[in-house]
């Protein structure tokens, strides 16, 4: 299904990116407290929600956080986080614009302590993410991309080191490399994506869990990532816009534009992302090569 909506005319500027990367920042060092304290063997708080995903202290403050803050940055922007999504679709229907937010991506990976979780935040506007911000505080690492010239500030997307000290700006990779470098979920990998790779022939795969496979991609240190297991809207939102400001693109099956907002769902169809589109990514799903 294709979504239609208006474009909401206010734009995107360098202060309010410079200020959602601060407010990434602090949840992330929340997050850190927390898990510092799981390191050493100290027990937190772990709730289990209805899907039986779990929930843990480190989500509940990462989500505090961001929703004061992004509610007093642009009040007039609703905001949905993973931690609050029981929002009605009649509702959410009328929304032109909104912040959609997942205050920990990969808690089963924050739970394991191998440190590939993220704060992911976006920005939706007419069912698409034109800026989004996903920050790993284990890395103390920023990535960020924006991906319409008409919200005001260029279409990119970089990445930040060094406590956002050191800012460089990245891109896919422009030629699909041999083998082909896949990245997969390492928490929810499933036998459809075995069946990909058995018809793409030589690749290497490396598996990580979090919005961190766009975040390769989008730097040029992977080719493609087929998601054919289930993810969530705010997963995929701000990476998706640190990949298509890359240069990359994050399409459904059909090929048609990944959008959000569109359903009666939080629930994502499957998609794929890639970098390079030299090679036939759909028919490769679909059990074909060209």
């Amino acid at each position: 299904m294709v979504c239609r909506a208006r474009t909401d005319s206010g734009s995107i500027d360098a202060a309010l990116i410079a200020s959602v990367r601060r407010i990434a920042r602090e949840a992330g060092n929340a997050i850190l407290q927390i898990y510092r304290e799981h390191e050493r063997g100290n027990a937190i708080a772990l709730q289990h929600k209805s899907d039986h995903s779990p929930l843990t202290a480190a989500d509940l403050a990462a989500h505090r956080l961001i929703s004061t803050e992004l509610a007093a940055l642009t009040p007039e922007w609703p905001v949905l986080s993973e931690e609050s999504a029981e929002v009605s679709f009649a509702e959410r229907q009328q929304w032109q614009r909104f912040w959609l937010v997942d205050p920990l991506d990969g808690t089963k990976e924050f739970l394991s302590c191998n440190g590939e979780f993220t704060v992911n935040i976006a920005l939706i506007d007419a069912h698409q993410p034109v800026f989004g911000v996903v920050h790993v505080p284990v890395k103390d690492l920023d990535y960020w991309g924006v991906t319409s010239p008409a919200v005001g500030m260029p279409v990119g997307a970089w990445r930040a080191r060094q406590r956002g000290a050191l800012v460089e700006s990245i891109c896919v990779a422009r030629r699909t490399a041999q083998p082909v470098r896949v990245v997969g979920s390492r928490s929810h990998r499933g036998d459809s994506l075995d069946g990909f790779l058995s018809r793409l022939g030589p690749h290497e795969l490396v598996s990580m869990g979090s919005s961190l496979k766009f975040c390769v991609l989008a730097e040029g240190a992977a080719d493609v990532y087929p998601r054919l297991g289930p993810t969530s809207e705010w997963d995929t939102a701000a990476a998706h816009a640190v990949v298509q400001g890359a240069g990359g693109r994050v399409v459904q099956l059909d090929g048609s534009p990944l959008e959000y907002n569109c359903r009666d769902t939080w629930l994502n169809p499957h998609f794929i992302a890639y970098a390079a589109a030299d090679r036939d990514w759909s028919a490769l799903l679909h059990g074909s090569d060209q």
